[in-house]
């Protein structure tokens, strides 16, 4: 006889497929989960991904047993390139053969389709697959990246060390952002980073990459108050940034910061660091997160000396050359 089909065997659904209230469940769990784990609200992302699901416009793939949605994974695409924005599973379920299935679903939906060359990804929630489970692993390079934090006392505790540059601190204004972007082109060029990211490489994609901090949620409300630039008082032009976001009521991240290379070496990155964490704890922040490539080991001796601990490691992921 026969072997009975396990009904609980997961399969691979497109998400355009599913009624939208099924994946309810599994966004209130993982917004608990980043306000648990990063002290981070994730409500408004959650929100703005049922919006997309309600109108059939969220692409991607969900495992499913029954009627049961285990865990979900989004793309979008932006030319020649594919983002995976997230990928999640249910408490129980985040085993590697369910998140390498979930996760190589999404890949292949990207690799399949037209005009893409590129899949980029920054998995925060990939819990226990390896990197010898990664799929599609002859296309991949893997840089891991630290999910740091510090807390308010330790913040404030930081003592003054102004820079040797004659700069002025500024608070962040629409009229430095065209600035912004050449600092931030300047600054990544040939740097790990810029592997990871490849907006960071031009221009017209640090351009791009600024309009997504600032406009949409995916790292937070954008705080042009605690957002600082660096200003050469001599050339009158932004040498360095400082861009930070509201996370939740009591916590910031630092989204970005970035000195342009011939300045590096001079206290302007711990300079901008310092006052974003002080405006961020006026702000009522009890804690500040940011996150850095493990390779950069010049940025991580300066958040370690101003009192940031790891907190978790995740993966950043790319896939080129399929």
């Amino acid at each position: 006889m026969a072997a009975v089909a396990d009904a609980r065997l997961p399969e691979l659904v497109e998400l355009p497929h599913l009624n939208p209230a099924d994946l309810d469940p599994l966004l209130e769990e993982e917004i608990g989960v980043w306000r648990r784990e990063f002290a981070w609200d994730f409500q408004p992302s959650a929100d703005l991904l049922r919006r997309f699901l309600q109108t059939r416009s969220l692409y991607g793939c969900a495992l499913r047993t029954d009627s049961e949605v285990l865990g979900y994974a989004y793309h979008v695409c932006e030319g020649h390139k594919g983002l995976i924005g997230d990928l999640y599973l249910r408490n129980g379920f985040a085993t590697p053969g369910n998140e390498a299935l979930l996760l190589g679903g999404v890949v292949q939906s990207l690799i399949s389709t037209p005009g893409v060359r590129r899949i980029e990804s920054q998995l925060m929630m990939l819990r226990a697959v390896s990197a010898q489970q990664i799929p599609f692993g002859r296309y991949l390079k893997r840089h891991d990246r630290l999910f740091m934090v510090i807390r308010r006392d330790a913040a404030l505790r930081l003592p003054l060390n102004p820079p040797a540059l004659n700069v002025t601190l500024l608070p962040w204004a629409e009229r430095y952002q065209e600035d912004i972007a050449h600092v931030l082109a300047g600054s990544y060029k040939g740097h790990v980073d810029s592997e990871i990211n490849d907006q960071y490489r031009t221009i017209p994609g640090a351009r791009h990459f600024l309009t997504n901090i600032v406009r949409f949620p995916g790292c937070g409300r954008f705080s042009p108050v605690a957002s600082l630039v660096a200003v050469d008082q001599r050339t009158r032009r932004v040498c360095g940034i400082c861009l930070c976001s509201l996370v939740s009521a009591d916590s910031g991240h630092i989204t970005q910061l970035c000195v342009l290379p011939a300045l590096r070496g001079a206290r302007l990155g711990y300079d901008l660091l310092h006052h974003a964490l002080l405006r961020l704890s006026d702000l009522g922040c009890t804690s500040v997160s940011l996150t850095v490539t493990c390779s950069n080991l010049e940025a991580i001796r300066l958040y370690e000396s101003t009192g940031f601990r790891t907190h978790a490691t995740f993966p950043a992921l790319v896939w080129e050359g399929f």
